[in-house]
C-alpha cells in the first residue's frame, strides 16, 4: 500500500521566504505583497484552490513591475508553482520552479541558500513523478549546499535531508532512508521542539520505513504523534490530516487489522475530497489503497468500484492540464 508523504513542509517554508524576497524596496506593503501575503494564509489552511488566483495575480504584478527574468520574480514563480504542485498538476508546476531556479542561480549565484531551497522544490517534484535519478540528483545538489552553507544541524536542511530519503523509501532503499529521515527528525526535535507540525512529515515518513522494516510499534507509535500535532496545529480538516489517516491506516491493513484500516482510509478519503476536491492523485492514491484492503478480504465488487473510482482520477490527473 502507498503511504503518502506530506509535501505542506517544502511549500510553507518556500512561501514564507517569498514575502521578503518578492517584496518591493520600500516599507509600505503594495498590492502584490498583500496578494502574496493573503495566499499564504489560505495556503497554510490547505485551501490550495483558493490560494491559486492570487499567486497568479501577485507573479503578473511583479513581472509587469520588474520584467520577467528580474530577481523579484523569482519567488512569487516559486509560489505559484508550489500550489500547482500540491494540486497535483506537476506538468503546470515544472516550468514555474525551472524559471525560478535559473532565476535565483543568475541573480544569487550556484551555492547560495535560497537556490538550495528551489533545487529542493524541484527535486521533490521529480520524486512525485518517481524521476527518482533526477530528484537524486537535484536534492543531492541542495542538501550539500545547505549543510555548507548553514551546518549539518541547521533545520533548513531537513527538508532536502527529508526528500532524499524519500527518494530512496521510494525505490525500497529503507536501509538508506531510515537513518536519514530519523536524522531529520532528531534535528527538527531539538530546534523546535517535539510537537511542532513541521516535524510531522518526518514522522509520517520515518513510520512507513518503520512499516516496511517491521517495526510495527515504533511505526504505529510515530504516526499517532503524527496525527495528533497536525489535528492541533490545522484542525480535523487539513491534507496533511487526510495523509496522517491514511498512513496509519496502511499500517493497521499491513496487521490485518481491517476495520480499523477501513474506517481510517473512509476518513482519508472524506478529508481529501472536502480539501483538496475530488480528482486530486493524492485521493486516488489512498482510494487504491482501500481497493486493495477491499481485495484482501474477498470483498471484490467493493474494490472493483473503489479501483475504478482512483483510475479514472489518474487519467484526468496524468494527462493534458
Amino acid at each position: 500500500m502507498k503511504a503518502l508523504k506530506a509535501s505542506i513542509c517544502v511549500a510553507v517554508t518556500a512561501l514564507a521566504l517569498s514575502l521578503s524576497l518578492g517584496a518591493p524596496s520600500y516599507a509600505a506593503e503594495d498590492e502584490a505583497g498583500t496578494l502574496s501575503r493573503q495566499m499564504k494564509e489560505l495556503y497554510q489552511a490547505g485551501k490550495y484552490m483558493e490560494a491559486l488566483p492570487l499567486a497568479q495575480k501577485s507573479l503578473a504584478l511583479r513581472e509587469k513591475e520588474f520584467g520577467p527574468d528580474d530577481a523579484n520574480v523569482a519567488m512569487p514563480l516559486n509560489d505559484l508553482g508550489t500550489i500547482h504542485y500540491n494540486l497535483g498538476q506537476y506538468a503546470v508546476a515544472e516550468p514555474l520552479y525551472k524559471r525560478s531556479l535559473a532565476i535565483m542561480e543568475k541573480s544569487l549565484g550556484p551555492d547560495h541558500a535560497e537556490v538550495a531551497m528551489m533545487l529542493n522544490n524541484m527535486g521533490d517534484l521529480y520524486r512525485a513523478e518517481k524521476r527518482y535519478p533526477e530528484a537524486e540528483r537535484l536534492l543531492k545538489r541542495s542538501l550539500a549546499i545547505g549543510e555548507k552553507a548553514l551546518g549539518p544541524d541547521d533545520p533548513s536542511i531537513v527538508l532536502a535531508l527529508s526528500n532524499l530519503a524519500a527518494v530512496y523509501s521510494g525505490q525500497g532503499k529503507y536501509d538508506q532512508a531510515a537513518p536519514m529521515f530519523a536524522r531529520g527528525l532528531a534535528i527538527f526535535d531539538k530546534a523546535l521542539g517535539p510537537n511542532d507540525p513541521e516535524a510531522t512529515v518526518l514522522m509520517s515518513n520515518l513510520a512507513v520505513v518503520y512499516t516496511e522494516l517491521h517495526r510495527y510499534a515504533d511505526a504505529e507509535r510515530l504516526l499517532k504523534r503524527a496525527m495528533i500535532v497536525t489535528e492541533k496545529a490545522f484542525g480535523p480538516e487539513h491534507p496533511d490530516v487526510a495523509q496522517a489517516l491514511n498512513n496509519l491506516a496502511a499500517l493497521y491493513a499491513r496487521q490485518g487489522r481491517n476495520a480499523d484500516a477501513e474506517r481510517l482510509f473512509k476518513r482519508s478519503v472524506a478529508t481529501f475530497e472536502k480539501t483538496l476536491g475530488p480528482n486530486h492523485p493524492d485521493l486516488a492514491d489512498v482510494l487504491e489503497n482501500l481497493a486493495d484492503l477491499y481485495k484482501n478480504q474477498r470483498r471484490y465488487a467493493d474494490a472493483e468500484q473503489v479501483f475504478k473510482r482512483s483510475m479514472a482520477i489518474r487519467g484526468k490527473t496524468t494527462g493534458p492540464i
